[in-house]
């Protein structure tokens, strides 16, 4: 990165490092980290990628978000704490604070990534924001890092949230709810088949089915969610949560239906 641009992104994130090849870590990706590699082994050692600092990040705030939520709800079970956690800490939610962010701007990619189309990819988006989390706590400790979570990731939503009680807590673990309101029904567990995997090994993309069997069958089933995701367990969430739509909509049409038959019979 250039040095005009680490200063560009250091008045965005409000945060200056005393260590900026902590940010441009942040912001490397493999696909990069592998070119430079190849063309200059004697560099590699000192050209990291993300993958780590991503981990420490997502550790980190998992440990900040459980504890604001801890202090901020005290009359909230474990699992509505849980549920608003994995809210919080979800790809659905983090992708809008790096798009905020504009860290696509940002993101050092290799050759082929960017050719894909990798500065507005979710995934990587997402990676390089836990990334960054995780060099300001290297570069700065706990306590800057928690401001700056609380800043820009966790407060902000909350304040748009109504909580009260878990029926107003958002659903995050689509697989889980899908279960709950498939035994609610009577209804067999949903079956997940990968159909299919494409792309080269550091970038695949998987496109999952959801399978539903009617009450009293055992061997008939019907697609009704299919997704593609960057890991196998994205696809599945997403297709899953087209199945809650689906079965929602379901729902919804006896309702449509009869208040119509009432308005004709009026």
């Amino acid at each position: 990165m250039r040095s005009r641009d680490i200063t560009a992104l250091e008045e965005t994130l409000g945060y200056r490092f005393r260590h900026p090849e902590l940010i441009q870590q942040a912001l490397t990706h493999s696909s990069q980290a592998r070119e430079i590699q190849t063309t200059h082994p004697d560099l590699a050692a000192r050209r990291g990628d993300n993958e780590q600092l991503e981990f420490l990040g997502d550790a980190v705030l998992g440990l900040v978000t459980s504890q604001e939520l801890f202090q901020r709800f005290p009359g909230f079970r474990e699992g509505e704490l849980s549920k608003l956690r994995a809210h919080l800490v979800s790809e659905r939610h983090l992708i809008r604070v790096a798009q905020e962010l504009e860290l696509g701007h940002y993101l050092r990619l290799g050759r082929g990534e960017e050719k894909s189309g990798g500065r507005s990819k979710t995934a990587l988006l997402v990676d390089a924001l836990e990334a960054i989390l995780a060099a300001i706590y290297l570069d700065a400790g706990l306590e800057l890092t928690r401001q700056f979570i609380l800043r820009w990731i966790v407060t902000p939503e909350l304040e748009h949230m109504d909580l009260e009680g878990s029926a107003a807590l958002p659903i995050t673990d689509f697989k889980s709810a899908l279960q709950e309101a498939l035994q609610a029904k009577g209804c067999p567990q949903p079956s997940y088949i990968l159909v299919k995997a494409e792309g080269p090994e550091h970038n695949k993309t998987f496109t999952v089915e959801v399978r539903l069997r009617p009450p009293g069958s055992q061997s008939k089933t019907e697609v009704v969610g299919r997704a593609t995701g960057s890991t196998k367990k994205r696809a599945e969430q997403d297709a899953a949560r087209q199945v809650l739509e689906h079965l929602s909509t379901e729902a919804e049409q006896p309702k449509v239906a009869s208040k119509e038959k009432s308005r004709a019979g009026n």
